[in-house]
């Protein structure tokens, strides 16, 4: 077998130290920016893990049960481990006026029993009491509320922790719960997560209670810049025949500090003997030498003399595990950087888990949730003396022509890079598109690079403070709706999530030959934003799959600039990407849209992937591809005679089928198909 890296995605920033850095309360800016908007009663803190959501959450709940007039906080969590986020906190020891207390009965995430029985009781007493803060579990507040409906919550404040869990399918109970209480009016909710688009790609909240809601951004770019001592984060994919466990150490360095995810027993990848993977990897990084008594940790001794302290989370021994799962989370041994070296874990040690040594995060098997990802690549991002580098590495099984789940194979592979794509779009500085016109003029705290802002031109602006792009381009249109505008400010990265989850689109983008690029940029992207946004009028719609379209295929021509063109493996300095859209933006003639709506937004993926999977893989994948291919929908037909109107409205005649115009020639098809389909009363 032989593992062959995919070429990652290098991010480095400046580490100015400012995201560690706390104010006279003893605040980091991002609990600062949070605290600014305390007085909302419908509040969501999108942050990244690590930036300290818990304590935001404790300033924000303190000012409201003592200055607000609420009566109780209940803090909400999607799994008990998360509860010990919110143990006691001296807040008044850096400068706050009030300590952070949990009565140790009243956090239910620590108490035995079922979470729809005596735990349900305790919430009721807890309700009747005048205590005031209370943790539990997802779960336990579903039954609560089941039981006691959402008037007994009224008045208090009820945060929910890591709420992607949330979604507006109507079987999902936490978010029927919670469309519930807003439509009550009488509880405060402040919702905070890490990553506000769901694997499932279901929309967190129906947009009239997303309406509601006050939100406080802080972006990845924001929090590494301002790190002290992490400044490099890579993204890697490695594709591997065979069984993984066989050559794990040629991305798995046992130096670095590292988690190690292995498969579900379900996946293609997994062997079906997860123990049996668990000794083979301890069994390749050396000699065991037998067990520690203290914290149950394996010990292993390298070929280097070296020995390492392995903590398997893996094996079902409730007693063994429970040992190794404490001896983890010992308070006592936080700052001890050689407390542990590799954890080997299952379905544990993702979201809420805590170990800001971890420098790799290795995960065997494709995850079927861009949120999971998300979270376990947040598991490396904590910044820690001595740590400059991070990474994420994916180790993925190449399909292979001779087996029967060859199709699994290629959306596990095409998986992969949707979520490859995301992380590059979150990682990267927030874009501001602005319209080009003749009034156009410089924004203050913009650089506009050498010779600075051109009036005749398309500017790139960049602002060091804020991360923060300001792109005019020509032709785009401006959001007009409050809820447009939230939309293009806030939540383009969620429909970019949709987008590149959008099977169609990423097997058309990646091996479609005859690709037009419009049939993606402005067809399927516009039908995600419709679908999305129904509420939108046209213009409004129009204005946001214009955004995001440029937010994703700016950065796909930055990362291809800042790489040269290698698809990645070249280190990039933190103004590398600022460089590329640029580059990018004065070596068009013109940045209009319709030039930005040309470029395919899986080009940069597929160029990747050439570089790395082998050619017979390649080829095979393309085949399987091909032939699920179908003629148009009754629905891609309407929305290309929808666009085939605009064109004759711009030009004064219809788009011709002979067009030397391949999109035209499309839009024509589309208009034509559209007649033939309402003759056929499909449209009915």
């Amino acid at each position: 077998m032989s593992a062959k890296s995919v070429p990652f995605v290098s991010v480095s920033y400046a580490r100015n130290g400012s995201s560690t850095k706390a104010n006279a309360f003893g605040m980091r800016p991002m609990q600062e920016r949070a605290y600014e908007k305390r007085g909302e009663q419908y509040l969501l803190i999108k942050s990244p893990p690590a930036s300290g959501k818990s304590r935001a959450l404790m300033f924000i709940a303190l000012d409201k049960l003592n200055n607000q007039g609420l009566k109780q906080a209940i803090i909400v969590v999607p799994e008990k481990t998360i509860g010990a986020s919110f143990h006691d906190e001296p807040l008044k020891n850096f400068g706050f006026w009030a300590d952070w207390i949990v009565q140790p009965q009243w956090n239910l995430c620590n108490a035995p029993g079922a979470d729809n029985g005596g735990k349900v009781n305790s919430v009721k007493a807890f309700l009747e009491s005048e205590d005031r803060v209370l943790v539990c579990t997802h779960a336990t507040f579903r039954f609560a509320v089941d039981r006691f409906g959402v008037q007994a919550f009224d008045d208090r404040l009820i945060a929910v922790d890591e709420f992607h869990h949330v979604s507006a399918n109507p079987d999902n109970k936490l978010g029927v719960h919670l469309g519930q209480f807003i439509a009550r009016d009488r509880a405060h909710i402040v919702a905070m997560t890490g990553s506000y688009f769901r694997g499932d790609a279901d929309a967190v909240l129906a947009p009239q209670d997303e309406a509601k809601f006050d939100t406080v951004t802080y972006t990845y770019y924001e929090q590494l810049n301002g790190y002290e001592y992490l400044k490099q984060l890579d993204i890697g994919y490695f594709f591997y025949s065979g069984s993984y466990v066989e050559d794990i150490l040629k991305v798995l360095d046992p130096g670095e500090k590292t988690i190690v995810h292995i498969p579900n027993v379900n996946s293609r990848e997994s062997t079906k003997d997860k123990i049996r993977e668990v000794e083979h990897i301890i069994e390749e990084l050396g000699a065991w030498q037998g067990t520690d008594e203290a914290t149950g940790f394996q010990l292993v001794k390298t070929s280097g003399g070296r020995t390492l302290r392995i903590a398997d989370l893996v094996d079902d021994d409730p007693a063994k595990r429970d040992r190794v799962s404490a001896a983890l989370k010992d308070p006592a041994q936080k700052n001890n950087r050689d407390h542990v070296d590799i954890i080997i874990a299952l379905g544990m040690a993702k979201e809420g888990f805590d170990w800001i040594w971890c420098e790799h995060a290795l995960t065997v098997g494709y995850r079927s949730s861009l949120t999971e990802i998300v979270q376990i690549i947040g598991r490396a991002t904590r910044d820690a003396p001595g740590k400059t580098r991070a990474r994420f590495t994916n180790l993925i099984a190449e399909p292979d022509a001779s087996e029967e789940a060859v199709t699994e194979a290629v959306n596990d592979t095409l998986k992969a890079i949707a979520a490859s794509l995301l992380m590059e779009q979150v990682l990267a500085p927030r874009f501001e598109f602005k319209p080009k016109n003749p009034g156009s003029g410089p924004t203050p705290g913009y650089d506009y690079g050498e010779g600075g802002y051109d009036p005749t031109k398309c500017n790139v602006g960049f602002s060091e403070e804020t991360g923060q792009f300001q792109i005019e381009i020509k032709g785009l249109v401006a959001p007009k709706s409050e809820e447009a505008q939230r939309i293009c400010q806030q939540d383009l990265n969620e429909v970019i999530a949709t987008f590149i989850q959008d099977k169609t689109a990423v097997e058309r983008g990646l091996f479609d030959e005859e690709l037009v690029p419009e049939e993606l940029t402005q067809v399927r992207m516009g039908k995600i934003i419709k679908d999305r946004y129904p509420e939108l009028d046209a213009e409004d719609q129009e204005a946001v799959r214009q955004h995001a379209v440029a937010a994703l295929n700016l950065t796909q021509k930055a990362k291809e600039i800042a790489t040269g063109g290698q698809g990645g493996n070249t280190e990039s300095t933190n103004t590398a990407f600022v460089d590329g859209v640029r580059k990018f933006a004065m070596d068009v003639r013109e940045l209009d849209i319709d030039l930005i709506d040309r470029i395919n937004p899986f080009g940069e993926a597929y160029a990747i992937l050439a570089k790395t999977m082998s050619e017979d893989s390649l080829k095979q994948v393309a085949a399987v591809i091909a032939a699920k291919r179908t003629g148009l929908t009754p629905e891609e037909a309407k929305e290309l005679a929808v666009r085939a109107f605009r064109f004759q409205k711009e030009r004064g005649r219809l788009p011709s089928l002979t067009s030397a115009d391949a999109w035209e020639r499309r839009m024509a098809e589309g208009a034509a198909a559209f007649m033939r389909f309402r003759k056929e009363g499909r449209y009915e």
